[in-house]
């Protein structure tokens, strides 16, 4: 009789213990975690993108305006080698 109180007291006590995760539990938990660490890659991504982008613009700016030189320049060049025309 005591044997069986006992194995009573067992079960009650097992049915309030948390029982371990099950495999779905833990692969919902462990998709969440990479989900988080992908969007957090993302972001940085994005933010990279942005950066670059940014440099891009200045520097197709920068190659205009030496282009703008350029053209200035070489045109300055060509009007100081030209001989002069007729100055009478």
């Amino acid at each position: 009789m005591c044997y069986n109180h006992e194995k009573e007291w067992r079960r009650e006590f097992d049915n309030h213990t948390p029982s371990p995760p099950s495999a779905a539990a833990r692969s919902a938990a462990l998709l969440r975690v990479r989900l988080a660490e992908t969007e957090l890659r993302l972001e940085q991504a994005r933010a990279r993108e942005d950066e670059l982008s940014c440099q891009l613009l200045e520097m197709k700016r920068f190659i205009s305006i030496m282009e703008i030189l350029e053209s200035y320049l070489k045109r300055r060049f060509r009007e100081h080698q030209a001989p002069p025309l007729n100055q009478t």
